[in-house]
């Protein structure tokens, strides 16, 4: 049961915690409700000013073997064995899009350089294809491209215009059509159809800005998205946002097609090199055959040789069977020879020619190999420099793969020597027997053989240039177009409901991290948990900031704080209850620090429970800095007068308050020279005794604990004391010097009075009322606050 009403205890707590916490900020509405208002203003304002921006985005699929990428074009060529399938790899191919090369391509081919806008009030707006004129740049110098300049051309009539710097002199008036001279490149100025939406009228003036190639080609690299849509596909969405929807579906589609372009004239390169060396030795070897052919011509007609013996013929074509072999080997050896030469004098990334040397060994695999390296070392070098670790890695296995080349070639071309040295071994037998045969006969045989090797290995390097010729032809792109470059309707940034609900929660967290700030650095006392959670002195109650001038309590008095003072008079009965009925009840009230409003306290509770029928005296006991006389407008003299003379009546000093049947006030007198001496007379004593016979409640206004001794003196007296911590002034740490006198017991039966209270309205109960009642008095302890009139905005500011 103690479990459960404990649990229901912590319950409460945290219940009215989180309320607590809740109303110290609901408190400051206004100050929300405003912060929320400048901050949709400027919300308004950032997405009426703001450039909108629309995404486009286009899908292409990159042809890579290794990721699922679709069949070759080449395939039907490839079983034929004239080309070979290339493997992509689909993360180069992204870097090769993104390089500096294919932008910059893209962006010459659109011009987009150069744009236009029309200038309006706050922004201007960029026309793109809605711009009524063109300007079209030739001849430019070199400066051209490296630097920014702008123009201004102004419409004058339909076949003028005037051409200015922008915010500079003007150049001249010119026809449109006509040619103008400028520093940096001569210029036409055209008209177009006029379709923008943004110039309603022709009387118009078009910014026109040519700005950096270099600084345009990176703006838009850093602008261009290019992302895999899954790790087992080689399909990627190139995308990216602009202010003008057309110009980035342009753009996309312009990277796309440079793209293609270029892996188009990378396949070429090889097959090109390769076909201008078959061409030069076609060249040579027409040139042999030929010579051939007349020289048997010319045998045949000088001798008169029409044809030769069946031995004879058979051995001259078993030996040229041998020669033909031979003579093959040994335009193997000197293409392999030449080969060898062109690495030795070609530089280390120059393209090796292919499909000269035999296809079906490991020099022609490695050759291949090497060009698909070069060919990627040189786009890869494209978008990057020769520091980069990529293009050096490739650097080091181009040199590899070189040297492996060197090596394979020099094992294939001592092969073929071998071959060679046998085959002239076979041909030397057969040459014996042939040597029987007419001179003639054999001589002229001789050069049938030569004619017939010639033409065997000008037949071969034939198809070798068509199968160059076919690769050529049907060289296909390394990517396909899924989806053209589409861009949004409607802007994607700035989004409208995220800037508006921005706006709210800025709204609403910018006076929150200020109050929250401010709540931090704030070590003044706010409430009763302030004081419970540092003292267990008794509560006895608050008292709310007065929302009325008025200082003293009388019977029609309906303000909240007056409605507090009522319960405290109710919550003291408890406190007194040990005290004899036929005895005046004691009550002193102090403080810690001056101006906590004590005065103030001690005054309205002596009126307050005058007005409940019982006689009360009022004593001013803090007599160094008394307040009570100018708070009820009352002589001056009082208890100092008294107990400084002797033969004199306290009662002569006893002031009978108007309009109250019961209360009566002892003022605090003249300031005395010697106030500790007069606190220590017995006289002091006295006066209690005898007041305790003649009222029903004493009330005594004491000196601050803090400052001096006088409260301690007389503390004796005292059936209670009413100690006042004033809301939003004493400082938290202060809370201690009260503990301490309540630890120690020297002033009897404490209670802390909470006054000056902000209170809210909360639950459907409390004052919730405004409070901003000044306290209009000073201490001699400090300077005297002065009671000073609200202004506008604290009247506007202050809770209703």
């Amino acid at each position: 049961m103690q479990e459960h009403q404990s649990f229901n205890n912590k319950t409460n707590d945290e219940s009215l915690n989180i309320r607590e916490q809740f109303d110290k900020y609901f408190i400051h509405w206004k100050w929300f409700l405003l912060s929320i208002i400048i901050c949709f203003i400027i919300a308004l304002l950032y997405l009426r000013y703001t450039v909108p921006q629309y995404s486009a985005s286009a899908t292409i699929l990159v042809k890579d073997e290794r990721k699922g990428g679709i069949q070759s074009e080449l395939s039907a060529f490839s079983e034929l064995g004239f080309v070979k399938n290339v493997k992509n790899n689909v993360d180069n191919e992204i870097e090769i899009i993104k390089s500096r090369n294919i932008i910059n391509q893209a962006v010459k081919s659109l011009n987009l350089n150069v744009e236009y806008f029309a200038e309006g009030r706050v922004k201007s707006v960029e026309l793109y294809n809605e711009s009524p004129i063109e300007v079209r740049f030739f001849e430019p110098n070199d400066s051209f491209y490296n630097k920014n300049f702008s123009y201004e051309v102004i419409y004058l009539s339909a076949n003028h215009f005037e051409l200015k710097k922008y915010q500079g002199k003007s150049l001249g008036k010119f026809n449109f059509g006509s040619i103008v001279n400028l520093p940096e490149a001569k210029l036409v100025v055209t008209k177009k159809p006029f379709i923008t939406k943004y110039i309603t009228k022709e009387d118009y003036k078009i910014i026109v800005k040519v700005n950096k190639l270099a600084n345009v080609v990176q703006k838009y690299r850093s602008k261009i998205n290019i992302t895999p849509l899954s790790k087992n596909s080689s399909v990627v969405e190139l995308s990216m946002n602009d202010p003008v929807a057309d110009k980035a579906e342009d753009l996309l589609d312009a990277v796309i097609e440079n793209y293609n372009k270029d892996a188009i004239e990378d396949k070429k390169y090889v097959s090109l090199n390769t076909q201008k060396f078959i061409n030069d030795r076609l060249k040579y070897i027409t040139e042999e055959l030929g010579d051939v052919e007349k020289q048997g011509e010319d045998f045949k007609t000088n001798n008169r040789i029409t044809e030769i013996t069946a031995d004879a013929e058979l051995y001259i074509q078993n030996s040229a069977l041998f020669e033909k072999s031979l003579i093959e080997t040994e335009t193997q050896i000197r293409i392999i020879q030449s080969m060898i030469a062109y690495l030795n004098s070609s530089p280390t990334d120059e393209i090796i020619p292919s499909n000269i040397i035999p296809q079906d060994n490991n020099a022609s695999i490695m050759i291949n190999d090497f060009n698909e390296v070069v060919i990627r070392r040189n786009r890869v070098l494209g978008s990057g420099t020769v520091k980069n670790q990529r293009v050096i890695d490739l650097n080091a296995e181009i040199d590899e793969k070189r040297r492996n080349i060197k090596e394979s070639l020099a094992r294939l071309l001592e092969t073929y020597k071998i071959k060679r040295e046998d085959l002239q071994k076979q041909d030397r037998s057969l040459n014996n027997k042939i040597s029987k045969i007419p001179n003639q006969s054999r001589e002229l045989t001789s050069i049938g053989r030569q004619q017939q090797i010639k033409e065997s290995l000008y037949l071969y390097l034939l198809q070798k240039r068509e199968e160059i010729g076919i690769s050529l032809a049907v060289a296909a792109p390394n990517s396909k177009l899924i989806d053209s470059a589409l861009a949004t309707s409607s802007p994607v940034s700035p989004n409208r409901n995220f800037v508006l609900l921005g706006a709210i929660i800025a709204g609403l967290l910018i006076p929150f991290l200020i109050l929250f700030v401010l709540d931090l650095l704030d070590t003044k006392i706010k409430n009763r948990q302030d004081i419970e959670s540092k003292t267990n002195i008794p509560f006895l109650g608050d008292i709310p900031k007065s929302e009325t001038q008025d200082e003293l309590i009388n019977a029609s008095s309906r303000s909240s704080s007056a409605e507090a003072i009522r319960i405290v008079r109710t919550n003291l009965e408890f406190m007194l209850n040990n005290v004899p009925a036929d005895k005046a009840k004691t009550i002193f009230v102090t403080s810690t620090l001056p101006k906590e409003g004590k005065t103030f306290v001690a005054l309205n509770l002596a009126s307050t429970i005058a007005l409940s029928n019982k006689k009360v005296l009022l004593i001013g006991l803090d007599i160094r800095n008394p307040k009570i006389d100018k708070y009820v407008n009352i002589p001056s003299k009082g208890l100092t007068n008294y107990l400084a003379k002797a033969n004199q009546d306290v009662k002569d000093f006893i002031v009978k308050i108007d309009n109250f049947e019961n209360f009566y006030i002892l003022p605090s007198g003249i300031i005395p020279p010697n106030p500790v001496d007069l606190l220590m007379s017995d006289k002091i004593g006295e006066l209690f005794d005898t007041f305790k016979n003649q009222y029903d409640y004493i009330i005594v206004d004491t000196a601050p604990v803090s400052l001096v001794t006088d409260t301690l003196l007389v503390a004796k007296y005292a059936d209670l004391f009413i100690y006042v911590m004033r809301a939003n002034y004493l400082d938290k740490r202060l809370i201690k010097v009260a503990d301490s006198f309540y630890q120690e017991k020297k002033l009897p039966n404490m209670a802390v009075l909470l006054n000056d209270t902000i209170w809210r309205k909360t639950y459907g109960y409390g004052y919730g009322y405004a409070y901003g009642y000044g306290y209009g008095y000073g201490y001699g302890y400090g300077n005297d606050v002065e009671q000073t009139k609200k202004s506008w905005k604290d009247k506007l500011w202050m809770k209703k």
